[in-house]
């Protein structure tokens, strides 16, 4: 019996999920939150991610110990700390200032379809992943990657493609994440054995 259902997905104990949406075949890892995000069809993270404010399409492997979406502190005011943002939490009769809190969640990351975000990696606000890219264990990325290439370094840079341009553009018009789940299935031997140039004969 497969472990993972279309229906709902499957939260790992002591994680904190909020006003987020989840697709068929997902799965989140043990203490990771989830914030105002969408975790596409087939995606998961792995343990103690914190993920917020980004719409992460299909067949996302997203590994432990990563950060999306991190929250910014507003560096043009008086002060950096969130006494004046939080502040019913220290102040009687205060309130928090939502207007702060709706500017952090407009600044959304976007990561497309069958990428791989490595462990401890960190994708900035508004910064989007192309599809079929990687992102190196450790990578800080404050920029747009682009689809099928691999990046590595603080801040993350371009270190190699994974496919050829002409490979690439064949895939995402292929577009196999958008087949059935009886078509993925009737295709898993081809996953598992053919290079993907070989694939991408068979499949187009």
């Amino acid at each position: 019996m497969a472990r993972l259902k279309a229906d709902v997905p499957f939260v790992h104990p002591d994680c904190e999920i909020t006003d987020s949406q989840f697709g068929r075949y997902t799965e989140v890892g043990r203490g990771s939150r989830v914030a105002h995000s969408t975790l596409g069809d087939y995606s998961y993270c792995d343990r103690y991610a914190d993920i917020a404010n980004v719409e992460i399409g299909k067949f996302s492997n997203i590994a432990s110990y990563v950060r999306i979406g991190a929250t910014d502190h507003p560096m043009d005011k008086a002060s950096l700390h969130h006494f004046h943002y939080r502040s019913a939490d220290y102040f009687d009769g205060a309130t928090h200032d939502e207007d702060w809190f709706a500017h952090r969640r407009s600044r959304r990351a976007l990561i497309v379809h069958d990428t791989w975000i490595g462990h401890g990696a960190q994708i900035r606000p508004e910064v989007t992943i192309g599809h079929g890219a990687v992102v190196a264990g450790g990578a800080i990325v404050t920029k747009d990657v682009q689809p099928y290439i691999i990046v590595a370094g603080v801040p993350a840079v371009p270190l190699r493609r994974r496919f050829d341009t002409q490979i690439a553009e064949r895939m995402m018009a292929l577009a196999w994440w958008d087949w059935s789940h009886d078509r993925l299935r009737a295709a898993l031997t081809d996953f598992r054995q053919l290079p993907a140039a070989a694939f991408l004969e068979k499949y187009e």
